[in-house]
C-alpha cells in the first residue's frame, strides 16, 4: 500500500506486555489525560456494531485501529490518524476497536496484539501496520497511505462519503451505529446494514417510484442486487463453472459478478463485452446486467466511458 514495507516497532505475537501496567491511563477518552476522543469521523466499534460497521465499507472505506484507549503510548498514533482522517472531509472513516474489550474482533483479523491497522474496503480487510509505528511511519500513513486508500476504494466503485458524528459527552457508540442517510432511504439502508439485500434492494426500488431522479437510491439499489446474488458466492466454484462453461451467459454473468465485489471492476465489464461480441444471442442479459453494473461506480470513471462505447457498438 505504502511506498516501503512497515516494520513494527515491538514485537507482539505471543508476548504479554508486561510494560503496558506502567502506561495505563484512569481517564476515559476525551478526559484531561485521556485517549483521544472519538467524533467527526472518528467512531469506537464493538462486537455490537462491528457487522454494521463491516457493511458500511461497501459504502464508504474505512481505517480500523486496534488499540488499548488506556495505554498512553498509542494517545500519539491514536491522535494523528483521527486529525488525518477528520481532515478529508468523510472519504474515510476510522474505527477503533478496544482488543482489550473486544478480543474476539481483533481475533478475526489474526491480530495477537495493538496497536495494528487495517483497511476494509468491501468489507476485505487490507493490513497496513502491526506495531508501534515510528514518526517517520506515521507521518507517511497519513500523508500519503490514507489517500492511497481512498483511490484504492474508488477503483473498487466504493466512493461514498462517511457519516459525521458529533463528539458527545455520552455514549457516542450507539450513536454512531447508524449512518446519516436521506430520510427516504432509511428502511432500505437498515436492510442492507442486516445482510438483507434482497430486501435492500425493493426498498431502493419503491424509493425510485417516488423519484426516479435519485442517484444514490439508483446506485445503492445495483449495488444491494449484485450483493443479494453474489455476496455468498464461493469464488473458487463460480470461477470455474465459467472457465468450463465459456458459452454459459449465466455462468459468465456469475462470475462478472465476482469480479464486480472483488473490485475488479475493469475485469468484469470486458468478460461481459466480450462474451456479448461473440454471442450475440444472449447480448440482452448481459446489456441489462453492464446497465446495472454502469450505475456503482464513480461516473467519472473513465473505465464507464469505454465500456458505454463498446456496449452501443454492439448494440447497433
Amino acid at each position: 500500500m505504502a511506498d516501503k514495507e512497515f516494520k513494527p516497532g515491538i514485537s507482539l505475537a505471543g508476548a504479554v506486555d508486561l510494560t503496558a501496567l506502567q502506561h495505563q491511563v484512569k481517564a476515559e477518552p476525551g478526559q484531561a489525560g485521556g485517549a483521544p476522543a472519538a467524533g467527526g469521523y472518528v467512531i469506537d466499534v464493538s462486537e455490537t456494531n462491528f457487522e454494521s460497521v463491516v457493511q458500511s465499507s461497501a459504502t464508504f472505506p474505512i481505517v480500523m485501529l486496534m488499540w488499548v484507549p488506556t495505554d498512553d503510548r498509542l494517545f500519539p498514533m491514536a491522535q494523528a490518524l483521527g486529525d488525518a482522517v477528520n481532515s478529508m472531509n468523510g472519504q474515510l472513516q476510522l474505527a477503533r476497536v478496544d482488543v482489550a474489550k473486544d478480543p474476539a474482533i481483533a481475533q478475526a483479523f489474526g491480530v495477537q496484539g495493538a496497536p495494528a491497522l487495517f483497511a476494509l474496503i468491501g468489507g476485505r480487510p487490507m493490513p497496513i501496520l502491526q506495531g508501534v509505528p515510528s514518526n517517520e511511519e506515521l507521518t507517511q500513513i497519513t500523508s500519503q497511505v490514507l489517500p492511497q486508500l481512498v483511490q484504492v476504494a474508488a477503483q473498487a466503485g466504493v466512493t461514498g462519503t462517511a457519516p459525521y458524528i458529533e463528539p458527545s459527552d455520552g455514549d457516542a457508540s450507539a450513536q454512531q451505529t447508524e449512518p446519516q442517510v436521506p430520510a427516504a432511504h432509511a428502511e432500505a439502508h437498515r436492510l442492507a446494514q442486516s445482510g438483507d439485500y434482497a430486501g435492500a434492494a425493493a426498498a431502493y426500488e419503491q424509493v425510485l417510484e417516488a423519484d426516479p431522479s435519485d442517484t444514490l437510491a439508483q446506485r445503492e439499489r445495483a449495488k444491494a442486487l449484485l450483493l443479494a446474488r453474489s455476496a455468498n458466492a464461493d469464488v473458487r466454484e463460480v470461477r470455474e463453472a465459467a472457465a468450463a462453461n465459456p458459452d454459459d451467459v449465466q455462468a459468465q454473468l456469475a462470475v462478472a459478478d465476482v469480479d464486480m465485489i472483488g473490485g475488479q471492476i475493469q475485469d468484469a465489464f470486458s468478460r461481459l463485452l466480450d462474451f456479448a461480441g461473440t454471442h450475440r444471442a444472449d447480448i440482452e442479459p448481459v446489456r441489462q446486467r453492464l446497465l446495472e453494473y454502469f450505475l456503482i461506480p464513480d461516473p467519472s470513471d473513465e473505465r464507464l466511458a469505454g465500456a458505454r462505447r463498446r456496449l452501443a457498438t454492439l448494440m447497433y
